[in-house]
């Protein structure tokens, strides 16, 4: 299944750094608004030590992780709901996305200009939340008008929606996120053809200079508390220096730098996990001589639905599905092993996968 998540903020806060830093790709980044204009997209590499173990094991002739797209989506400004700063194309390009990385600066350099002229995160964030509020508003108020005429002539249906459009309107009209509205789970069906900017789900990525990467600092300490109140994740990254360190040819010169600067491991492994945490993803494996391969799925997911991730032929056709867990199959060292020791077990179709399965899908088509 495809990931897709998008990195948004103001201009100068550090996006195309970050990006950069993800993606090992080559944005362009300037000190100058709108550096950005067309979305540059990258392919990230889940990183999964579980998948290095696996390999290391079967030995296998290919060795496919998991990805994640990341869409560097150019600078917001105010205004841009309303086309300011080429923003309705900016904001297009968030629609397309599952996800929201909002990249907030929580640093301070005069050598960077920023576009409201002094640093305020929680300003910034405001700024941000504003404009993607106002586009949904608009989304909002245009289905409305056209539910109030199917409404008008008794449809039980659109009588339904059109209280749940309500809703909505009156909550983002509070300077609310549609993710926090007030309405049940079966009523979001109401708006899921007019792909709410703010009902996605966001990490706050605050970043900082290398001496707060550890403690954060007190614009840090601003977020933390706007995204305890929205129940949202938070993450502190310095962008320019972990950049800087992954420029680094050596990976034992890479190790030593992050540590020098007192980190166990890059950021980017930190932003991947609380990304999957974010929209509740897991991984499963088949491992196998030709192929030991990482497939992302929704948490729940049953045994027919993730053999869908591979194939639909895999789901449709599902007979059972061969499950050895990811502690057994290391400890030891094989499948035949697995099996001989009686740690494979054959499930059906109500089995839930669990992160870090290993299965071998059984299907006829």
């Amino acid at each position: 299944m495809g990931l897709k998540c998008g990195i948004v903020g103001l201009p100068n806060v550090g996006k195309s750094t970050l990006f950069n830093l993800l993606s090992n790709a080559k944005a362009q980044s300037a000190n100058f608004p709108f550096c950005t204009i067309e979305p540059n997209i990258g392919v990230i590499t889940v990183p999964d030590n579980r998948l290095n173990q696996l390999s290391a094991l079967v030995n296998p002739e290919n060795v496919v992780p998991a990805t994640v797209d990341i869409v560097d989506i150019a600078g917001l400004v105010k205004g841009a709901s309303k086309g300011e700063g080429l923003g309705n194309k900016f904001l297009a390009n968030i629609r397309e996305t599952d996800a929201i990385i909002h990249v907030i600066r929580c640093f301070v350099d005069d050598n960077i200009v920023h576009v409201d002229g002094d640093i305020n995160p929680i300003r910034d964030k405001e700024t941000i939340d504003f404009e993607l509020q106002l586009k949904d508003l608009e989304s909002i108020e245009k289905k409305l008008e056209r539910t109030k005429r199917a409404a008008s002539t008794g449809d039980k249906d659109a009588i339904k929606v059109l209280a749940t459009l309500n809703s909505y309107k009156l909550h983002l009209e509070s300077g609310q996120p549609a993710r926090t509205a007030p309405v049940e789970k079966d009523q979001k069906a109401a708006v899921e053809d007019v792909f709410l900017l703010t009902d996605k789900p966001v990490l706050y990525v605050c970043n900082v200079d290398e001496q707060s990467i550890l403690k954060g600092n007190s614009f840090t300490n601003q977020v933390a508390d706007i995204a305890k109140s929205e129940g949202a994740e938070m993450l502190i990254v310095a962008a320019k220096l972990e950049a800087e360190i992954g420029e680094l040819e050596d990976p034992e010169e890479r190790t030593m730098f992050l540590e020098d600067a007192g980190l166990s491991e890059p950021g980017v492994n930190k932003l991947i996990a609380s990304a999957y945490k974010l929209l509740n993803l897991a991984t499963y494996f088949t491992a196998g001589v030709k192929e030991v391969r990482a497939w992302t799925i929704h948490n729940g997911m049953t045994a027919p639905e993730a053999a869908g991730v591979i194939h639909t032929d895999f789901q449709k056709g599902f007979i059972k599905a061969e499950v050895i867990k990811m502690n057994d199959f290391i400890s030891l060292g094989s499948e035949q092993a697995c099996k001989d020791k009686g740690k494979m077990s054959m499930e059906g179709k109500e089995y839930i996968v669990h992160d870090g399965d290993i299965m071998n899908f059984k299907f006829n088509v």
